[in-house]
Formats: C-alpha cells, structure tokens, sequence
C-alpha cells in the first residue's frame, strides 16, 4: 500500500499554485445593471388593471387658511394610474411617488391636482391611460364661541378625489361636519311629563301669582325629565363641473353649518353652554329633518353637479344610530 498522500506534490493530479495565484483577486468596480422585473418579465396572465399605485402616502399640502395665509397641513394621498396594456406587468410606482412629492411646494388646489395627473400620465405613457388621486386631511377653521369672548381651532376631516381620463378632470370633494341633533320626540315627552307635574303641583288652585310659577320651574321638581340629543355627522359629498376653479370646502361648511345652526363647540364659557342648549331647543331634529335641511343648502350651490348629503345620530338612547341619506337623483349618478 503506497503511503503518499493524495494531495502531496509528488500526486500526477495536484497542480502547483504559481506567486500570482496566490493573489487576491480585483474586484469588479465597473457599474453593473441593477434587475428590472417590471420591464424584463412578462405577466403570467394577461389582463389590464383598472387601477394601480399607492394608498396612505404621506405628504405636506399648502391650505389657504384664515387671513389668507398658507398652512403647511398634513395628508394622506392615494395615488393610482390604470394598466391599460395586459402585456406590461407592472407600473412604475416610485415615478408616481417622486411626481407627487415635486409638486407639493406651491398651494393645493385643482390646478395642482392636474399637474401632478398630467405627471403621472406622462411618466407612464405607454402603459397608462387615465391616473387618480385621493387627498385625506384635516380642514382647521378658527370658530368664536358663540357669546364668550374665545375663539379656538375646529377641525374638519376632508377628501378630495380626482380622475383624469384624456382631457377631462373630474373632482368630488367629500365633508364631514359634527353638530348636535335634539330629539324632537323626546323633547315632546318632557314637556308632556311637566305638564302633568305641574298639574299635580297645583290642581285645585284657583289662583297663583307669577312669582310661585317662576320659583316653580326653577326648582329641581321641574327636573323630572330631560330631552335627549346626541353629536351628530353630516356627511355631504359633490361632484364638481368645469364652471368652478376651486374647492369648495369653506363654502359647503359655511352652507350646512348656517341650516343646522347646533355645530358643536369648542371654547365654552356657562353663558356659551346655556346658548348651545337654546340653539338645540329651537333646532330639534330627527335625521330626517337634518338631511332635509343639508339638502336645501347643497341643492343650489353653484357649479354642483351631483350630490350625496348623509346625517348620522349617534344615538343616545338606542345602542345604534339613526341614518338618512338624500342624493340629487340624477340618472347615473350617486346611489344612497
């Protein structure tokens, strides 16, 4: 049995290492291509997609406030094109990202909002056909109270929706507004209870001065029941035509604010607390009165061309709410 070893330098299959092998190898330092799946890979099925693109981004918007200053506002924008080519397996999302982020230095309005549609379609011209967005944010609107001398800031959740298709944007503008809602039912019933107290108190009576009917109903005895009220949503919703350049936000607030008269409060003093309680004695609403009255406000707006208004009581004394919806009603329009 040989004793040589099958890695020595005398075996016929081991080869010398020369001084220059024994070197550490270069590295490649020339750029290299980085993979591109989206462009060098076709879809395994076919199809074109409605659409395609980002939800929950986050940005800073510029919104002309009060004083006609501009406010730095956060949001969240959905940002979507349509993948109108079935062979083309995906877009280019970072191009829809960097489109949105390089516009947002100037004001946020509808020429905005276009600018960066025209962006992304033209960033994706090959595959693209029609782009959307979606802007969610916060409205800050300084409120006085309403017999104090404060003021302090109110805030207004608001969408913006846009779809470019060709030449034609189409916007819908979507507020939300909280107020207080009176159960007219319930205000009936109270009354009705003190009635019967104040029947009780002084049946028999022939006579009775002013006075002892005054220091009767500021007693506690009169307190036998209280009308309920709940805070409340108004949802309204517009399409918008091409006669209107801006959104109108402050306007549909202004509008559904002044027929439901009970917004809810932010500063509040005892004189502001019992005017609040006056203004929803003079205001009692079922949903039904309250969409009613969204409804009167909304219908003659200027440049609206469909419409969707939602009041929603968060009920108080039912463990659900009470809902009613009314829309324009036009053909192909929005659906309750």
């Amino acid at each position: 049995m040989s004793t040589d070893s099958p890695l020595s330098s005398q075996s016929p299959s081991a080869t010398p290492l020369t001084a220059d092998a024994t070197r550490p190898l270069a590295m490649d330092t020339s750029p290299r291509l980085l993979p591109d799946v989206a462009n060098d890979t076709a879809p395994q099925f076919q199809s074109s997609i409605d659409r395609v693109g980002m939800s929950g981004i986050e940005v800073a918007i510029l919104v002309r406030g009060e004083d006609d200053v501009l406010m730095r506002t956060p949001a969240k924008v959905d940002a979507y094109v349509s993948l109108d080519d079935p062979a083309t397996k995906g877009i280019h999302m970072s191009r829809l990202y960097l489109s949105l982020q390089n516009e947002l230095h100037t004001e946020f309005s509808r020429k905005q909002i276009e600018r960066i549609l025209g962006r992304f379609l033209e960033t994706h011209s090959e595959m693209s056909q029609s782009a959307y967005l979606q802007f969610s944010f916060e409205h800050m609107i300084q409120r006085a109270s309403l017999l104090s001398d404060n003021t302090a800031w109110r805030s207004y959740p608001i969408q913006v929706e846009a779809l470019k298709q060709g030449d034609s944007v189409k916007y819908r503008v979507h507020v939300r507004l909280t107020y207080s809602s009176a159960c007219p039912c319930s205000a009936a019933l109270s009354r009705q209870l003190l009635q019967q107290q104040f029947e009780e108190q002084f049946y028999g009576h022939n006579w009775m001065s002013a006075a002892t009917v005054l220091n009767w109903l500021g007693s506690n005895s009169t307190l036998i029941a209280v009308p309920h009220s709940q805070r409340s949503h108004a949802d309204i919703t517009v399409d918008l035509d091409d006669s209107r350049e801006d959104l109108p936000i402050d306007e549909i607030i202004q509008r559904v604010e002044g027929v439901l008269n009970t917004a809810v409060q932010a500063a509040v003093k005892r004189a502001d607390e019992q005017e609040f309680a006056r203004l929803n004695g003079e205001n009692l609403m079922f949903c039904e009165d309250a969409a009613r009255r969204m409804k009167s406000a909304i219908d003659p707006m200027p440049g609206v061309i469909d419409y969707r208004v939602q009041a929603s009581h968060f009920e108080s004394l039912h463990p659900h709410d009470a809902v009613a919806i009314v829309v324009k009603g036009i053909p192909g329009g929005m659906v309750p």
